[in-house]
């Protein structure tokens, strides 16, 4: 992980932390139940259901995605 994305401080968290994806063309948010959370600074990966999702830390633990990055974990980080 850290050495395909570069990052140094590139870390695991837990996953006992809400995680949530922006639903297109909605005001609310859908809920994820993610099986690792792969951290790289304030953005993450999520994996959920075999698909990672990029997003950000917020400041209270919690997750906020917004977009699939497909199956492939180093696609998905390249993609940071």
């Amino acid at each position: 992980m850290r050495a395909v994305s570069g990052d140094p401080s590139a870390a695991p968290l837990s996953c006992d932390r809400p995680v949530v994806v922006e639903a297109t063309g909605q005001d609310d948010y859908e809920p994820l139940q993610p099986d690792v959370i792969l951290a790289f600074h304030e953005l993450c990966l999520v994996r959920d259901g075999g698909e990672w999702f990029m997003g950000q830390l917020d400041g209270d633990g919690s997750v906020i995605c917004w977009a699939s990055y497909g199956s492939d974990l180093a696609e998905a980080i390249r993609g940071l």
